[in-house]
């Protein structure tokens, strides 16, 4: 019966089409689905985060905004920082407007460490000027982050992308649509692996912040467990994974791996300040009351 059972599994043939629909000429792909689905349920959150600690949506609306377009473009520039940078000299416009032979090519080249990177500079930024506590808006945003983190990976699924090696396990994945040889061989399904982790990472601290502090965070603490978590995850998971650059090819340690090193001891130590200083910050910016709103 497990013989069976494992053969069955063994043939998963992905045959999903990157495309979901078209608007005239322009291709509309899961992948841009899910990241957008992602933003939308990481907003919701800090919706609710905000909410619980009687913030005002326009404080929201503001950080959020912000929040994403910092995001967006440190996913874009950081992929091309570490892994093509010669494209910041040979062809600096493409990586604004990518337009290849008079045809939009979309933006597939995305890095989820240049985000990560984005979203500290805005917080960094953001909370010096408003005169905000830097690691209460950083644990918040931690809590959030996750469930797009975890979408990500699966349009990732959805592009035939990012894919793992060749392996024999039962639940190995043909990804028919595939390039560069992808086709035709059972890999590890690696994107599953980090959607895996990121979406639990998510509800257990949706279930941690609203059910066991109830919007009273250490500061440092959540934003400490997502970076470690998050990133030695991705660590590990590197190793299953096919190599994405060229260049990297014979490394012992390639670039997504050297790039989650610090992140992960900026994660532990800020776990560990959680723990020694056990302080509890808050925003100076709570919500006004009914009646005040009422009367402008």
């Amino acid at each position: 019966m497990n013989s069976i059972l494992n053969h069955i599994l063994a043939t998963v043939t992905w045959t999903v089409n990157p495309v979901a629909f078209h608007i005239g000429s322009v291709e509309v792909r899961w992948y841009g689905i899910l990241l957008a689905a992602g933003f939308l349920l990481a907003y919701y959150t800090l919706q609710r985060i905000f909410k619980t600690e009687h913030l005002s949506q326009k404080l929201l609306d503001k950080i959020s905004f912000w929040t994403i377009l910092w995001t967006i473009v440190g996913l874009r520039l950081g992929h091309f920082l570490f892994y093509e940078p010669k494209m910041f000299i040979t062809n600096p416009l493409e990586i604004i407007l990518p337009i290849h032979d008079g045809h939009f090519v979309g933006y597939q080249g995305l890095a989820s460490h240049g985000g990560v990177i984005a979203i500290i500079l805005f917080v960094i930024y953001y909370t010096w000027r408003h005169k905000i506590n830097f690691l209460w808006l950083l644990d918040r945003l931690a809590i959030a982050v996750p469930i797009a983190a975890g979408l990500v990976r699966c349009g990732n699924l959805m592009n035939h992308e990012i894919v793992g090696k060749i392996t024999d396990v039962p639940w190995a994945f043909d990804f028919t649509l595939g390039g560069f040889g992808i086709a035709g061989t059972f890999r590890h399904p690696a994107q599953i692996y980090e959607a895996i982790v990121y979406l639990t990472l998510f509800a257990c601290l949706t279930i941690y912040y609203f059910k066991f502090a109830k919007g009273k965070v250490a500061a440092g603490r959540t934003s400490g467990i997502t970076l470690t978590v998050i990133f030695i995850a991705r660590f590990i998971i590197e190793f299953f994974k096919e190599v994405q650059v060229e260049a990297e090819v014979g490394h012992l340690l390639n670039n997504g791996q050297w790039l989650s090193i610090p992140a992960i001891l900026l994660g532990l130590g800020l776990l560990i300040y959680s723990f020694v200083r056990t302080n509890y910050p808050t925003c100076p910016y709570p919500e006004e009351p009914a009646e005040e709103k009422a009367d402008k």
